[in-house]
């Protein structure tokens, strides 16, 4: 099922795309503030919207977990965040991404992460390999902390890391993991993230040959494998 699976999640992604971007920017955007007060806008709502219907109609029996319309506890559920960086959507900066994953008995087989408005889209599915528009990608081969490039969402990670790492910066949502996938990055470390956060882009970081996980106080860390443990003491004991 792996092919026809990933086939559709592109489809999903195209669906998404076709709903995104064409509110990017738009003069009449809504943004909402959430309960957790976390920005919303009608694109979101949309393309989950979008995305749940098609799959109720393409794949009956199987559950949608998503962002803005909450859980599914089907034992073959898509995880949906239809605008992975809202805050970046709503402001014009191009930084966003839809991210859709399958999930089959609690293991994630399939992942896409498409970001239209910087016109790239990153892919992968267990045991294929992970792909950028179509190309093979691959973690670094950085094997020293010394030698490093890291990305950090919160300030105090990267305080923790910038003395010890050759580059850092602060890119944070899909983008700095999906970078970790391309080579380009060789750690990222995130917030607790929530499940419709990290499911694509950890079956893409990890079918391109890198290692995901949890840090002590909960972020979410990716990298190429080989600064990872290297990046969590410091992250444990900083």
């Amino acid at each position: 099922m792996a092919g026809s699976d990933l086939a559709f999640a592109l489809e999903l992604a195209d669906l998404a795309d076709s709903i995104s971007l064409p509110r990017f920017g738009a003069a009449d955007l809504r943004v909402e503030t959430k309960p957790d007060l976390t920005p919303v806008t009608d694109a979101d709502k949309a393309v989950e919207r979008a995305l749940r219907e098609r799959i109720a109609h393409d794949r009956p029996g199987e559950g949608v977990f998503g962002e803005e319309e909450g859980p599914s506890d089907a034992a073959v559920r898509w995880i949906v965040d239809p605008i992975d960086g809202t805050r970046n959507f709503a402001r014009g900066v191009p930084v966003w991404a839809t991210l859709v994953a399958l999930e089959r008995d609690g293991a994630v087989v399939a992942g896409v992460v498409s970001a239209p408005a910087l016109a790239r889209r990153w892919w992968a599915a267990r045991g294929e390999g992970a792909f950028a528009d179509g190309a093979p990608i691959h973690v670094s081969g950085v094997a020293a902390l010394a030698d490093a490039s890291v990305s950090c969402s919160l300030a105090r990670d990267y305080a923790r890391l910038e003395p010890h790492v050759w580059h850092a910066r602060g890119l944070g949502d899909f983008w700095q993991h999906v970078l970790v996938a391309e080579g380009a990055l060789d750690a990222a470390v995130d917030v607790d993230l929530e499940l419709w956060d990290s499911a694509a882009v950890d079956v893409v970081v990890t079918e391109a040959g890198g290692r995901t996980g949890l840090a002590p106080d909960g972020q979410f860390v990716s990298s190429n494998g080989a600064v990872h443990d290297a990046v969590l003491a410091l992250l444990r004991d900083g």
